[in-house]
This record gives C-alpha cells, sequence and structure tokens, in this order.
C-alpha cells in the first residue's frame, strides 16, 4: 500500500491548484522561519546575572538587610536576578582593601563600600557605592558632592559636623558635665577631621575635651582605665569600625563607669547605651540600592551627586539613665524622636 506523504502539493495546472500550491509553499516558508528562530533561541547563552560586592568593615548584618530591603524595592532580588557577595572585616579596618581587591578579582559589577577609604584609593575603574562614610571630599576620593568626577558615589554620614551637636545635646541632658572623653581612631581621617571640629564646640560648652585613642579592642580596655584615672565625667564616641564592632563592649564599661554618653548610632542605644544622635543607619543602607540600580542599569559614579541625610534621630534609653543614677530633664525628652522605657 502506498503511503501519502505528509505535505502533498495539490497536482494539476488548473487554476485552483495553483493557488493551493502558493498557499502550500507560503505555509512551508513560514513553518521554516519559525522552527529556525526557535532553534536560535535556544543556543543563545542565559543572561548574565549581575553580581554585587558588599564589603563591610564593621559588624554586617544590619547594612546588608537593609541593602538588601532597597534592592528589592528596586526589583532586584538576592538569588533570581543578582548575586551579593559579602566580606566582612570585623573591625579590622586594615583588611578591607584586601577584601576589596578580592571582590575586584571576582569581577563583581558594583563594590559597595562600608567603611575602607584607602580600598578605594587603590581602585581606579570599578563602580564603588560608599554608605555612612563621614566624609569622602576631603579623602580626595570625590571631587566634590554634586559632581563625583570619578568611579566613586554614595551616602556622607556627615559625622564630623554632627560631632558638635552630639556633645551640645550630652551637656543639656548632664548641665554640670565639665570634662568629656572622645574615643576615636586616628587612623581613620574622618575621626580626626571630627576631632578637630569638636575641640571649638567643646570650647563653645564650656568642657574640656579629652582625646582618647583607640584601635583594637585592647585599646578600648586601656581607654576606660585611664579615663577613670584622669576623672572623666562623660563620652563621647566617633564613627569608624573599632568602635563599631566593639560597641556591646563600650556600652558595657561606660554603664559598669556609670558614665554619661551619646554616642553616633543608634544600635549603640539598643544595646544599653544613653543616648545616640545621627543618620538613621539602616536608611542609609537602603538608600545606597538607589546607587546600585542606576549604575547596574548604566549610570556613571561621576554623574551620581553623593548624597546627604536630611533626617537625624536623637534617642534616649531611660533604663539606662536610670541605672547609672541620672535624671534628664525634660525639656530633653520632649526632643528625643525614641524613648526606651
Amino acid at each position: 500500500m502506498q503511503k501519502t506523504p505528509f505535505f502533498e502539493f495539490p497536482s494539476g495546472n488548473n487554476r485552483k491548484s495553483k493557488i493551493q500550491n502558493r498557499k502550500w509553499a507560503g505555509f512551508l516558508a513560514t513553518l521554516v522561519l519559525l522552527l529556525g528562530y526557535v532553534g536560535i533561541a535556544g543556543a543563545q547563552q542565559p543572561k548574565k546575572v549581575p553580581r554585587i560586592g558588599f564589603v563591610s568593615s564593621g559588624s554586617a548584618s544590619v547594612r546588608i538587610d537593609a541593602l538588601r530591603q532597597g534592592l528589592r524595592e528596586f526589583g532586584w532580588i538576592e538569588g533570581t536576578n543578582i548575586v551579593i557577595e559579602r566580606r566582612q572585616a570585623e573591625g579590622k579596618s586594615g583588611r578591607v582593601p584586601a577584601l576589596a581587591a578580592e571582590l575586584v578579582r571576582l569581577k563583581v559589577d558594583v563594590l559597595v563600600l562600608s567603611g575602607g577609604v584607602a580600598a578605594a584609593e587603590q581602585i581606579k575603574t570599578m563602580p564603588i557605592v560608599f554608605v555612612a562614610t563621614a566624609d569622602l571630599v576631603s579623602t580626595g576620593l570625590v571631587q566634590s558632592l554634586a559632581r563625583p568626577g570619578g568611579n566613586v558615589t554614595g551616602l556622607t554620614s556627615l559625622a564630623p559636623e554632627l560631632g558638635g551637636k552630639r556633645l551640645e545635646l550630652l551637656k543639656e541632658a548632664v548641665p554640670k558635665l565639665s570634662r568629656v572623653a572622645f574615643l576615636f581612631n586616628p587612623d581613620e581621617p574622618s575621626n580626626v577631621v571630627e576631632l578637630e571640629q569638636l575641640r571649638g564646640a567643646a570650647a563653645a560648652l564650656e568642657i574640656t575635651l579629652r582625646a582618647v585613642e583607640a584601635r583594637s579592642r585592647d585599646d578600648i580596655e586601656r581607654a576606660f582605665v585611664m579615663m577613670t584615672r584622669e576623672r572623666v565625667e562623660g563620652l563621647s564616641t566617633a564613627s569608624g569600625a573599632v568602635n563599631n564592632t566593639n560597641r556591646r563592649r563600650i556600652v558595657e564599661l561606660v554603664v559598669k563607669k556609670r558614665l554619661p554618653a551619646v554616642y553616633h548610632e543608634s544600635q549603640f542605644v539598643d544595646d544599653g547605651g544613653l543616648m545616640s544622635y545621627g543618620a538613621n543607619l539602616a536608611g542609609m543602607f537602603r538608600r545606597a540600592a538607589y546607587f546600585v540600580d542606576k549604575i547596574l542599569k548604566g549610570a556613571k559614579p561621576a554623574d551620581l551627586p553623593v548624597e546627604q541625610p536630611t533626617k537625624f534621630e536623637f534617642i534616649i534609653n531611660l533604663k539606662t539613665a536610670k541605672q547609672i543614677g541620672l535624671t534628664i530633664p525634660p525639656n530633653v525628652l520632649a526632643r528625643a524622636d525614641r524613648i526606651i522605657r
């Protein structure tokens, strides 16, 4: 028995047969084109998933969680359409350049840094987003806030300018305060700038300022022995990896010495510190996602102005005030954005 082909052109020379032939030919041509398109699409390589490098000089959990949240708002989901390569220096700021260099070798698409100015000085081509860095201009990383001009942009925490405000709030909470220590890391350029500005604020408030250096956890322990010996009456802290990583120990020593203290980050107060005044840290890392999104979509850091925080939080822990025997004046309490009771 003769088999009939799957596609068979009608025979004959009449006009109707010719029309049918043309229809079949058109159908087959379309089918061939579709099959060819499917074959080409199937052979295409999978789309590259962008990789974000993240290096924190201190504890990174709050920071990375906030960054992830911000990225989700722009449609970037870790494990779905982005990868985050995370590295943590655990308070050893000297490790940040090596960790950043490791991520550069991995060829991430954008590098997010929390601390580690020295790291950025060695990276001239990869896009870098700094977060909560005190001063990007004086360090030479950007030409100006409005026009960064290079491969660096991000958010500045304005830490040097806020030091005087913290000292003022501490003085209002403890009017008789006359001798305050400033715990800082002289290896952090922004800390040195903050110290110089703080000296002027202290003089205006009739406070004797004692600069106490701390480059490591051991230095922190020695610093409190020195403060006791010199009869320091209060404490203010500088931002930076050493203080941030050792915040629980700092708070513990401060409470043990019954010292009123004002901190640069709210996490200190959440861990039992007395007061803090500064930009919302989680909010800054969430906002960093804006810069990452722009860069992944083709923008250059040179064209993305550095942003400054516009909202600051004053937080008071009344449990700690009671523990150290301090009564916070009502006018100071009225100014707090959040009170821990």
